[in-house]
């Protein structure tokens, strides 16, 4: 009769995973049964690994007891498709103007490729997703944004029209929980629907930030690209109260797209979400990290 026996290497790797699990343990009982908003887009989105391993994440959030929603942007894969049909892009203070030939491409990326992609990818890794889009069922209300600027040569501010770009007024909840109690994961465009028909392309932060708010979440996440809210010496900030995230928002030190990544956590904690995060999509299974770890991963925002 023949034994097998593990090598001291190998007994030494499984008992590291078994402690991992047994650490993971009581945040995996903290999290159990809150919904939890994630943002997913940028380089995390765009990488093959980087998506599979997204993939499992949110599968491993359900199959613990976390009801996950994903909201997802899609901005390079849009900009692909408008360059190939030959339609230029300009922006606005980061945000894409958007007219009547520029939201059937936005609209056609988000829900037909990239929605599709990603309920296919997290399908696969045991999931069981369901893709929705904003502007269908009444699933996301939104108006027209007004954006107000000021002049380069004074401080007079004027409202500037970008086409169809719009701000989130409603969001049918219902829907959505409809989804979580059958046991499905919703994966949302971040598209919107006025009442006259109109489609809108919403800046996916800020439709993941009213979702969150919306379903009184108990957390929301933002994968971005950097390893979250730096200070004035590039240094980490792990953790904000509430209070210290508003006192830093006009800081020299917060800069590029942070200041409305952290708006948007304002704004969705203030309407009752308990916590946010915005953390680096770029480090394989950061949900992972940020979740069930002790320290986690990124700027966290508490109240």
């Amino acid at each position: 009769m023949k034994f097998d026996f593990l090598s001291e290497s190998d007994q030494a790797y499984f008992i590291h995973k078994a402690s991992t699990l047994v650490e993971a343990l009581p945040f995996i009982r903290q999290h159990s049964g809150d919904i939890i908003v994630i943002k997913y887009g940028g380089h995390a989105m765009g990488n093959p690994k980087l998506s599979k391993s997204f993939a499992k994440d949110i599968g491993l959030m359900k199959e613990v007891g976390i009801f996950p929603v994903v909201v997802h942007g899609g901005g390079p894969q849009i900009e692909e498709k408008l360059k190939s049909k030959d339609i230029s892009s300009r922006f606005v203070e980061g945000l894409r103007v958007t007219d009547n030939e520029t939201i059937k491409v936005v609209e056609d990326v988000l829900t037909n490729e990239i929605n599709t992609e990603i309920v296919k990818a997290i399908s696969e890794s045991g999931g069981k997703a369901v893709g929705l889009a904003g502007n269908q069922n009444n699933l996301l209300s939104a108006t027209k944004l007004k954006l107000e600027i000021k002049g380069s040569d004074s401080n007079i501010e004027k409202i500037v029209d970008i086409g169809f770009v719009g701000q989130p007024t409603n969001v049918n909840t219902d829907l959505i929980k409809n989804h979580i109690i059958k046991g499905e994961i919703p994966v949302i465009a971040p598209l919107g629907i006025d009442k006259n028909n109109n489609i809108f392309n919403i800046n996916a932060d800020t439709a993941a930030g009213f979702i969150a708010g919306k379903l009184k979440a108990s957390k929301l996440l933002l994968l971005t690209d950097v390893a979250g809210v730096l200070d004035e010496d590039n240094n980490l900030i792990s953790s904000l109260s509430l209070n210290n995230a508003i006192e830093i928002i006009d800081e020299k030190f917060i800069i590029g797209g942070m200041k409305p990544k952290i708006l948007t956590c304002i704004e969705a904690m203030k309407n009752g979400v308990n916590k946010s995060t915005i953390l680096d999509g770029r480090i394989p299974h950061s949900l992972v990290l940020e979740l069930f770890t002790e320290h986690g991963i990124g700027t966290q925002i508490y109240s």
